[in-house]
């Protein structure tokens, strides 16, 4: 599902009560934009039945550069991390 189609799907549940495509488009921004910013903070967002967002911190580690086979130093760093949620995970099986 990409954005476009978010909006279009939230638009049309919320057609009764008269609230614009634009303002979808701005709710789904600003749900997006809150997530990212308490993901920076070092937060997790958790939606029961969905699944929940974290930041996890990687350590540095030794790798390989592909392309001439030298080993090299991967720096630590952070990475946003999704675990499903039991009821997700059971309407995808």
């Amino acid at each position: 599902m990409t954005k476009q189609e978010l909006v279009e799907k939230i638009a049309e549940l919320f057609k009764k009560r008269n609230i614009s495509k634009a303002a979808a488009s701005d709710l789904v921004e600003s749900l997006f934009d809150n997530l990212a910013l308490g993901l920076r903070r070092g937060r997790r967002f958790s939606y029961p039945g969905f699944g929940t967002f974290l930041v996890r911190k990687r350590k540095e580690r030794k790798g390989r550069n592909p392309q001439t086979g030298d080993m090299m130093v991967i720096v630590a760093s952070k990475t946003v991390v999704f675990r499903p949620a039991a009821s997700l995970k059971g309407l995808i099986n």
